[in-house]
């Protein structure tokens, strides 16, 4: 029976995404663990594809931007200069029934006021706050001597280490520090997928500017942001910007911006851009006792501290927002009274998990060793793939189904005259090439490459 329902749905790329390799849930075989999900092999190339573009975004294309790799674990001191100790908290209730727990800020305000629980009726008890940050101790005796903290962001990474940055590679404001890194936020609530979960990446950028020099570089960094994603060939009709009002800016903030993305559950965070003013240098200033002002040389030794205007996004919720957004169930032929539909993937060929599909049209006549050699003269330039088992339509949409932008077909002819056939999966067309051009060919299609 035709399921008549095409759309994207979180079900949809759950399944997908477990069939195909790309995200499994954690420890499934006892039971899984809520917000932990473990990437497969299409998983982590399709993330370090993704890390890959932003680090060469933000380094690579920009001359005042170095890399960073902070330690996870730091000075407990760090997050009481942070606010994270004090401020890093939701407003959680449990049901004395269920047994269930909530965040207190996302039930109805009536049912919260009459303390009811929004699943049972039940009741429920009082709000009380609850830290996000995990704890664990360092050293051999578990007291509050040795409390440390998992860090729950990448960023004080950066801003303890922004003084050895400066004086190790004579860096001028404005400069920026980029960092790829997990963090760890003990989510009372984890749902939709990998979008909120326990244990995710962040890619982060922080650019040191001179007070009043900050709207400026604010503005420059929300174009920049945003041009990533028609980069990345994302429908840039699924994005949008939201500004922070005043209600919900941070402490620290002096002005902020998320881009959204419409997911199948709707408009939802994807990555901010910030004004955080000086507040975090000023207040590790405070803490550790150390200066953190920067001495402009070139302007008779000014010493101000500075601005950051901070961009921040999550590895693996864009990585969701790809499939998502690649996701297309497509009609392309009518056979009698049934359609044929195909689930294909349009991943970017910079992202695609595997670039170039290498398909023997049989696996006798020497066509399976000639294939095997072809792939062996691409491997060094792409990521391949080899499937000599099925029907060659059954194939196709195997590759079509895992996002592989290139299938290469060995036939008869290819014995006699060198010539393979190239499918485009985004057109399915086919065309013939001779192996010898063949990497030539497959780069300036991934340099011309517009999502159809």
């Amino acid at each position: 029976m035709e399921n008549n329902d095409r759309s994207v749905t979180m079900e949809k790329i759950t399944s997908l995404a477990k069939r195909k390799g790309f995200v499994f849930q954690s420890s499934e075989i006892y039971g899984g663990l809520s917000g932990a999900w473990d990437y497969g092999p299409y998983g982590i190339e399709l993330k370090n594809r993704i890390q890959r573009f932003w680090w060469k975004e933000m380094t690579q294309l920009h001359d005042n931007i170095v890399g960073l790799d902070a330690a996870i674990l730091m000075h407990p001191r760090v997050w009481e200069a942070s606010g994270h100790v004090e401020n890093f908290t939701d407003p959680l209730v449990d049901c004395k029934k269920c047994k269930a727990r909530f965040r207190a800020d996302q039930i109805d305000p009536e049912k919260l006021q009459k303390h009811e629980c929004p699943e049972c009726g039940g009741e429920l008890t009082d709000t009380r706050k609850f830290n996000l940050m995990f704890k664990t101790h360092i050293g051999p005796v578990e007291n509050d001597s040795g409390l440390i903290y998992l860090r729950p962001e990448t960023a004080q990474g950066i801003y303890v280490n922004y003084k050895n940055i400066i004086q190790s590679n004579r860096m001028k404001i404005p400069f920026g520090i980029a960092q790829v890194g997990k963090a760890f936020r003990n989510e009372i609530v984890t749902k939709n997928f990998i979008f909120r979960t326990c244990e995710f990446e962040q890619m982060e950028m922080q650019y040191f500017v001179k007070p009043g020099e900050d709207e400026k570089a604010f503005e420059y960094w929300k174009n920049e942001r945003w041009n990533y994603y028609k980069k990345l060939g994302i429908r840039m009709e699924k994005l949008r910007w939201h500004q922070h009002g005043k209600d919900e800016l941070a402490h620290y903030a002096k002005d902020a911006y998320d881009i959204e993305y419409e997911f199948p559950m709707g408009w939802k965070e994807l990555e901010g851009v910030h004004n955080r003013s000086n507040y975090d240098l000023s207040r590790h200033q405070e803490f550790s006792g150390k200066d953190m002002q920067y001495i402009d040389q070139d302007n008779g030794n000014e010493r101000y501290i500075p601005y950051i205007i901070e961009t921040s996004a999550g590895l693996t919720r864009q990585l969701l927002m790809v499939l998502c957004d690649a996701y297309e169930e497509e009609k392309i032929a009518d056979n009698g009274n049934e359609d044929d539909w195909r689930t294909v993937l349009h991943f970017h060929p910079l992202l695609a998990p595997v670039t170039v599909a290498v398909l023997p049209l049989m696996k006798k006549d020497g066509l399976a060793e000639l294939a095997q050699d072809i792939r062996n003269e691409l491997k060094e330039d792409f990521v391949t793939d080899y499937d000599q088992a099925g029907a060659i339509g059954r194939r196709y949409r195997r590759q079509d189904e895992a996002g592989t932008p290139y299938c290469i077909t060995i036939d008869y002819d290819s014995k006699e005259d060198g010539t393979v056939t190239v499918r485009d999966r985004d057109t399915m067309e086919q065309k013939r090439v001779h192996r010898s051009e063949l990497r030539a060919y497959i780069h300036e299609q991934i340099k011309q490459y517009k999502r159809k």
